[in-house]
């Protein structure tokens, strides 16, 4: 696991705080630390992938349960809320832990998994990142190039972290085991040897490309295919493509606002405000309208239109699953803050003939 640090603290959350402000806290935080803003910074990509990991738990429900279930039993650093009392200070392999309501499968997956009398097998590692689009990317979808740093299997050790010629013996830390146990939280955890990698062996000579690591970090450039319609907050996921070719890519969308469209409650319509003078409202016109798609549409406005008054451009709205929405037209009055002396003579003429006072 990237982080021992308590996932409501990365976030800074409560423990009983809602989706919402898990998703709010997330994506502030994720914009901040996003290592492509911080490039200078070498500290921004841990930090994010904490924040995502962080989110990546606190977001489903079934993951934050058993979370918490971890957080009461005090498996995590700064987790001292919660019931029951801790354990005993011993040793145990995360089998041990089965009789706790799954608890030894979810250390498992935390920790790292050990076939019986083998090394420690790598489980698929899933990467999380957040993307921002563009309104109308979102809407009309498209391809978005998004860059990832992630590890890739040494090209010169293959992965067994041994320079070319180098031989292999028992580690020394984990005995050939492949796993050390430790103290954490008030009891002792299994998890993979940081020596020997969980491989059980370490070479005579560490492979000069990777020092030994078995991988090396790259610079993976994806095209995201965003579907029409595409909602804030989509999670897309990319099969296969995580680290080391295992496991998949999970892609937060971000979907910035646009400066004339707006979407609302996720549906097929949007809605662009068209500012009109006063004249224009009280005798009518004829404006250009900018759809999705770039196009421009002449617009009616009858006489006497109020402010706020919307007007349907139909089938000019998302398209998505067969279905087409419409566009929306929102009209703003504007006033003028001030008048020319012929203005307000017209204004005030204009008013004592309609019998208004003023």
């Amino acid at each position: 696991m990237a982080s021992q640090r308590d996932y409501y603290q990365i976030l800074g959350v409560s423990e009983t705080a809602t989706t919402d402000e898990i998703k709010k806290a997330f994506r502030r935080l994720a914009k901040q630390h996003h290592p492509d803003r911080n490039p200078n910074n070498p500290q921004a990509a841990e930090r994010f992938k904490e924040i995502n990991e962080a989110h990546d738990v606190l977001s489903d429900a079934e993951k934050r349960r058993k979370y918490d279930q971890l957080r009461r039993y005090g498996a995590y650093a700064g987790a001292g809320a919660g019931g029951g009392r801790p354990f005993e200070s011993r040793d145990f392999d995360l089998s041990d832990l089965s009789s706790f309501g799954g608890l030894g499968d979810i250390f498992s997956s935390i920790f790292g998994r050990r076939s019986e009398g083998g090394p420690v097998r790598e489980e698929e590692e899933e990467i999380e990142t957040t993307v921002s689009i563009p309104f109308r990317v979102a809407a009309l979808g498209g391809k978005v190039p998004v860059t990832l740093r992630m590890p890739e299997v040494c090209p010169t050790c293959g992965g067994s972290g041994g320079a070319p010629g180098a031989t292999f013996s028992t580690c020394p830390e984990c005995r050939g085991r492949g796993t050390i146990s430790f103290g954490q939280g008030g009891f002792a955890v299994t998890r993979p040897c940081p020596v020997c990698r969980g491989r059980g062996k370490v070479p005579s000579q560490r492979c000069p490309t990777c020092q030994g690591a078995g991988d090396v970090q790259i610079d993976k450039r994806l095209m995201i295919n965003i579907p029409p319609g595409t909602d804030d907050g989509t999670r897309l996921r990319l099969k296969g493509q995580g680290a080391r070719g295992r496991g998949d890519i999970v892609v937060v969308i971000d979907v910035e606002p646009d400066r004339f469209f707006r979407r609302e409650g996720g549906g097929l319509d949007v809605t662009g405000v068209v500012p009109i003078n006063l004249a224009q409202a009280m005798l009518g016109t004829r404006i250009k309208v900018r759809t999705l798609d770039g196009k421009r549409v002449v617009l009616k406005v009858p006489p006497g239109t109020q402010h706020g008054q919307r007007f349907r451009i139909a089938g000019q709205g998302i398209e998505k699953n067969g279905r087409r929405g419409d566009q929306y037209v929102e009209i703003r009055v504007e006033v003028p803050e001030q008048l020319t002396p012929e203005q307000e003579a017209a204004a005030k003429a204009f008013a004592e003939k309609a019998g208004m006072k003023y």
